[in-house]
């Protein structure tokens, strides 16, 4: 795959999960133009979030029937025309359904990785799924910076308006830029698809991932979750734009892990994954001196987004090197314990700084940390190096070599 090309997968993540966060910087203006009260505001963001694990569980599999490439263009198609009915909702109601069907269609994200898996070589396959992840991150953090700015020049609605003009010239793009994959002869049927994701939490492997990426979410949720409780109050007091600004520090973190697929595809995805989780520990403990140092702070956030990275690209490119024949399911099925991780953490941060301030939600964040740091550990060891699973034994041996520690189960 070319450079071009792999930009333009990356770009496809980074504006359809876009369409889930956009609302977070601009939730006041937004609920007060549709009638909202403060208390009903975060159901703005939680209608995406509710929308995105249903296409998790519904729309994902389909990866694994039809072609990926027309399915990308689709979903960014349909994610679009949610777009368009937020931009234009005169009653919260009608702005819940957009937000529900845009949310529902970003696993386009998911097939979107899948389908770079699933067109790499070997030897690659590590390289372009880091890059294109690169571009889940650039749409969470970024969207936070760009939301603000451009909702304060052209109001809330610009936002959703650029998003669905993004959505629909990238699925032109898709459709005439990207190749075909080469598809099974007999390909799965959807019922089989589906219940293939089941079957894959009674894998060890996957089982362990996912529990990592819980850990490792949850940890990253309640940094991003929580993080403008304490710079909006004494002694920074910082505005919503200058609390924005911090997403550039985790941006230049996240980009700098862009060399984790080509540590994977040289065979270092697990030891690479457990230096990282370390490196998320320490972070926190540069993150945990926000109430008397920013510079601190913008450290900490780049070292926790750079291990964050690290960590979810080596996880997925053991997955799609265990589980080459549904790429989509296995892709889908992480991502629901990064989702349940994700909320988990926003959800403890809030309380726990609440009861015990800044210094209580570092532990929290380094606590989580730890946990997955634990999974990890307890997975290499050297007991289980008898036990692949049999997804593993059928890997050819270039995908296999590149992540023997990872599948030696």
């Amino acid at each position: 795959m070319d450079a071009w090309r792999r930009l333009l997968l990356a770009v496809v993540c980074g504006v359809a999960v876009a369409s889930i966060y956009a609302a977070q910087p601009i939730l006041e203006p937004m609920g007060h133009d549709l009638g909202l009260s403060p208390g009903l505001a975060g159901w703005i963001v939680a209608t995406g979030q509710f929308g995105y694990l249903a296409g998790l569980v519904l729309l994902v599999p389909l990866g694994d029937v039809v072609d990926r490439r027309r399915l990308i263009a689709a979903h960014l198609t349909v994610t679009a025309a949610g777009m368009v009915l937020t931009a234009s909702a005169s009653a919260a109601w009608v702005a819940f359904a957009g937000l529900a069907t845009a949310g529902m269609f970003a696993v386009v994200v998911q097939t979107t990785v899948a389908y770079a898996a699933s067109i790499s070589p070997p030897a690659e396959r590590g390289r372009n799924i880091g890059v294109v992840t690169s571009g889940v991150v650039v749409g969470i953090l970024g969207a936070r910076v760009a939301t603000g700015a451009l909702a304060e020049v052209w109001g809330w609605r610009s936002v959703y308006a650029v998003l669905a003009v993004l959505s629909l010239a990238l699925a032109a793009l898709v459709l005439l830029v990207l190749p075909s994959e080469e598809r099974p002869s007999r390909p799965v049927g959807y019922g089989r698809a589906v219940a293939s994701t089941g079957e894959l939490f009674r894998q060890r492997v996957f089982l362990t991932r996912g529990l990592i990426a819980f850990f490792l979410f949850a940890s990253f949720g309640s940094l991003w979750s929580g993080l403008s409780l304490p710079l909006a109050a004494a002694p920074w007091h910082l505005s919503e734009t200058q609390i924005g600004l911090f997403g550039v520090a985790g941006l230049a973190g996240a980009l700098g892990a862009a060399r984790a697929g080509r540590w994977a595809d040289a065979g270092r995805a697990v030891p690479a994954a457990g230096l990282a989780l370390t490196l998320l520990i320490i972070s926190w403990a540069a993150t945990g001196q926000l109430p008397s140092s920013l510079w601190l702070l913008a450290v900490g956030i780049v070292l926790l987004d750079f291990a964050v990275q690290v960590v979810h690209v080596s996880n997925q490119h053991v997955l799609t090197a265990a589980f080459p024949d549904r790429l989509s399911g296995v892709i889908g099925s992480y991502m629901v314990f990064y989702s349940l991780g994700s909320a988990l953490g926003a959800a403890a941060t809030t309380a726990v700084f609440s009861a015990h301030g800044w210094t209580g939600s570092s532990l929290l964040g380094a606590g989580f940390a730890a946990c997955a740091l634990v999974v990890w550990a307890v997975d290499r060891r050297p007991a289980g190096a008898g036990t692949h699973d049999a997804d593993t034994r059928r890997e050819p041996v270039e995908a296999r070599g590149a992540d023997r520690a990872g599948h030696a189960l």
